[in-house]
């Protein structure tokens, strides 16, 4: 018997639709995704490409629990999922989601819901804004990396964006 093809989820570096119109069309490619760790306390965000299968520095070592409860002296913590596309006028930041992170490196335990983490990723890369929930200082930090990471891409990022991470 010939065993039937399945449909998978690919990850693949060039262009889905460079031409090819056969079986995988339209995969999806995460080479425009990059995970960024803002450690709250420390007033720093960083790229760390481990997050993508949470394995990010942040996440090594760490037993994540699904009640934000149970780890009740958890390091704050945001993952940004953020998507770069091009316009006419350049490079800007599409999609731009925020997750929710705690980590106790004392008791190797912390606090994260996987499902928010996929579903962000996802709206990320479906040029969704999701950054309301963050908090104050939070919202400064990423919009400071934002802009020195790539001072064309914030200039050519939509309002909104630049609205939903506002401060004040």
């Amino acid at each position: 018997m010939e065993e039937k093809k399945k449909m998978q989820f690919n990850i693949i570096k060039s262009d889905p639709t460079d031409g090819h119109r056969g079986f995988g069309k339209g995969a999806l490619s995460l080479d425009n995704v990059s995970p960024v760790i803002i450690d709250v306390d420390a007033g720093e965000a960083v790229i760390d490409v481990g997050a993508m299968h949470a394995r990010s520095a942040v996440e090594k070592g760490i037993k994540f629990l699904p009640q934000k409860d149970e780890v009740p002296n958890g390091k704050p913590y945001w993952l940004v999922w953020v998507t770069i596309d091009r316009k006419e006028e350049g490079p800007y930041y599409a999609g731009v989601t925020a997750c929710e992170m705690t980590v106790d490196r004392e008791i190797r335990r912390g606090y994260k819901s996987l499902p928010e983490h996929v579903n962000r990723m996802d709206k990320s890369m479906k040029r969704h804004i999701i950054v309301d929930h963050m908090d104050q200082k939070s919202k400064q930090i990423l919009t400071d990396f934002l802009r020195s990471h790539n001072e064309e891409c914030w200039n050519n990022s939509p309002e909104e964006l630049k609205q939903g991470l506002s401060i004040g």
